[in-house]
């Protein structure tokens, strides 16, 4: 079921986050990782419109859009590929004409993804802050 996020899923959105993005961007440094983690407590998280799906009263993946652009959408690994992702990249989508998202180049999880659910490369450019190739997506309804 997809709801919109509460305060009472910080934790558990934030563990969702660490789960599935150490695995999708092994390349990055932990320091980065622990600064992105506070990031998504005191920046993100109160800051987007963020949804949850919730399986069996747990909080398994979230999708938080700033505008029409993806700012994130993970999942827990053990839900991957049984399309909840999907799921929520069209409940957003029924708001949003067009959406936007950036991925890192090396990011293979979220690259197969968005390239399924029909994103198209606009650009790249790199990462500020870890040096990372990052592209700029799109995908227009």
């Amino acid at each position: 079921m997809i709801r919109k996020y509460q305060p009472t899923d910080e934790d558990a959105v934030v563990e969702v986050w660490f789960q599935a993005a150490s695995l999708a961007h092994p390349f990055v440094s932990r320091e980065f990782m622990e600064s992105e983690e506070k990031n998504t407590r005191e920046i993100y998280l109160p800051n987007t419109e963020t949804w949850v799906y919730v399986e069996e009263d747990k909080v398994v993946g979230f999708i938080a859009m700033m505008g029409n652009e993806v700012g994130a959408i993970f999942l827990l690994p053990s839900f991957h590929g049984k399309g909840i992702g999907t799921k929520l990249m069209n409940h957003v989508a029924q708001f949003h004409e067009i959406l936007e998202v950036e991925v890192f180049e090396k990011n293979r999880i979220g690259r197969a993804f968005y390239a399924k659910y029909g994103f198209e490369f606009i650009k790249k450019h790199v990462h500020s802050v870890t040096g990372e190739v990052l592209l700029r997506l799109r995908y227009s309804s």
